[in-house]
């Protein structure tokens, strides 16, 4: 299960997290992330419910932010990130899409 929390600002900011990461901190050499609640802390969504979102915000110029396995892969298979664009922190991928 992912979840998925959307902040309203100048634009929709869609914040996606494998649940079983969040508000856990990981860093490797210079790079850290910290999965805190207040920006991923969503609702739980299954995965089919999860790629239909994405792919509906994908055509409205959302800004995203993923971590973690399976919320990448949902990335991937929405088409709003590329596989060679993830970074990896401490074993934990993460990639962002900005419009």
């Amino acid at each position: 299960m992912v979840l998925v929390k959307i902040h309203q600002i100048y634009r929709e900011v869609v914040a996606v997290c494998d649940s079983d990461i969040l508000g856990k901190k990981f860093e490797d050499n210079k790079m850290q992330i910290e999965i805190n609640k207040e920006f991923y802390g969503g609702d739980e969504m299954q995965n089919d419910k999860v790629l239909e979102l994405l792919k509906e915000k994908n055509q409205e110029d959302a800004c995203f932010n993923f971590v973690g396995k399976q919320s990448i892969k949902l990335a991937i298979q929405a088409g709003i990130v590329d596989k060679d664009r993830v970074i990896i922190i401490q074993n934990i991928p993460h990639a962002m899409s900005l419009i």
